[in-house]
């Protein structure tokens, strides 16, 4: 049973494969027909496509140096105003505001003064007191002076009268004892009376001495009483811009409490810290020499600055002047220095309608040494690792450069590129190299 079913699958088998053969061929033979007769496609020119770029044409030349930093603007002099005497405000400046500016020698505020108005005028009396003892002292030498001169006039007559009657009674027997006695006792009491007056005399001199020393400390307490006085009235030392106000109408201050503070805005300073190397090579300094030579930063000099508002970088600047190196900061290896504005440079408006104020954060340009012989080129046409695209023979070549300084938004070139060369500008993200180039020439 089983070998019948097989010898009738078989023929069939064999005659689908030899029906899928000739169907094959027919196709290949057809495809083969169709292709014959199709016409082969014209041959194109492949053209490169020349990749655009802006170049620029560098050339040799001598850069000043600028350095770069930032800093906020401060007034030169900021003076805290305090009471040097206590007591009770009896008055204050009508504008005692922050923000206001109090002209120089104008009234701040008033410390009740009744009671050293009453020590002056004690003082005083004190004084009078004791120059009319100095005068009465001086007159009174003077007396006695004279009233010594007599006694000693008398003393010696006393004497002449004694010595004579005691010849007269011892040698002549003239006159009796008790005479003598007499003209001894008056001659002993005149000597007595010029003794004490001469004593007096002696003493005086000291006396008025000390009398001159008391007016002398009396006089002190009175200056220091008048000082006391004049320190109840608080002015302005300058003309100023009240930063701070700490006292008010009927408020008791005492000596060394803070009452206001006083800003002088006629000089500002900005302190910028630097880089110490760029200051090294760049910054000018003059060697002093001799014996007022410091180990300082001593003979920097003393060049114009321009100060840029950062809120306001493209509406111009203020001129400031390097005024000094305010210090050397050890940690960070900075050093900080000292750019000065005056009041005329400060309200020049540089920024629209605003002055230079305490406050601002600016950027400071300080113009340092030159640097010569080097190619000025845009920052962003130097790679990372100091490479850059140049035109040759209309192709893109990539050379490396010797970057001296960046500068702002400049790179001065030390080497790499030769002069009238075209250094591309155009930002490309991984040309191929020998990439013809469309040209487009800026100014540089």
């Amino acid at each position: 049973m089983d070998k019948q079913k097989v010898s009738k699958t078989s023929p069939a088998v064999g005659q689908r494969l030899i029906l899928c053969g000739i169907v094959l061929v027919v196709g290949i033979v057809g495809m083969l027909v169709l292709a014959g007769m199709k016409a082969p496609p014209a041959e194109s020119e492949l053209q490169e496509r020349p990749l655009p770029v802006e170049v620029q044409t560098v050339s040799e030349e001598d850069v000043p140096v600028t350095i770069r930093g930032y800093g906020q603007v401060k007034t030169l002099n900021t003076v805290r105003i305090t009471p040097e005497v206590s007591g009770r405000i009896v008055a204050v400046h009508p504008r005692l505001e922050e923000g206001e500016v109090i002209p120089s020698g104008e009234l701040l505020f008033r410390v009740d003064d009744r009671d050293y108005r009453a020590s002056l005028d004690e003082a005083h009396a004190t004084v009078q007191q004791l120059e009319n003892t100095v005068i009465r002292l001086e007159k009174e030498l003077a007396i006695y002076r004279q009233r010594l001169k007599t006694l000693e006039r008398s003393r010696d007559l006393a004497r002449d009268e004694y010595e004579r009657l005691k010849q007269l009674f011892e040698e002549d027997r003239v006159g009796t004892r008790s005479g003598m006695d007499n003209a001894e006792r008056a001659a002993n009491s005149a000597a007595d009376q010029a003794s004490q007056m001469a004593q007096a005399v002696t003493l005086y001199p000291v006396q008025i001495k000390e009398a001159e020393h008391h007016l002398a400390a009396a006089r002190a307490r009175m200056d220091h009483a008048r000082t006391q006085l004049e320190r109840c009235m608080v002015y302005a030392p300058f003309t100023g811009r009240i930063k701070q106000v700490a006292v008010e109408l009927d408020q008791y201050v005492s000596p060394g409490a803070t009452g206001l503070t006083l800003a002088d805005d006629s000089v500002l300073e900005i302190q910028v810290p630097l880089d110490s190397r760029d200051v090294r090579e760049w910054l000018v300094f003059k060697r002093r020499v001799g014996n007022d030579a410091t180990a300082w930063f001593d003979g920097l000099k003393h060049v114009d600055c321009k100060i840029r508002w950062t809120e306001a970088m493209d509406e111009g600047y203020w001129q400031g002047r390097l005024a000094r190196i305010v210090g050397f900061e050890q940690q960070t290896r900075t050093l900080t220095i000292a750019v000065r504005v005056d009041s005329a440079a400060a309200q020049s408006h540089a920024t629209g309608n605003l002055p230079l104020v305490e406050g601002m954060f600016c950027q400071v340009d300080i113009p340092g040494r030159i640097l010569r012989g080097v190619y000025r080129v845009p920052r962003w046409a130097v790679s990372y690792d100091q490479k850059l695209f140049v035109v040759r023979d209309q192709r893109l070549k990539t050379v490396a450069v010797n970057v001296a300084r960046i500068q702002g938004e400049e790179a001065l070139l030390s080497g790499g590129v030769n002069p009238g060369d075209q250094v591309i500008v155009t930002r490309l993200v991984a040309p191929l190299e020998n990439s013809l180039l469309e040209i487009t020439e800026i100014p540089s």
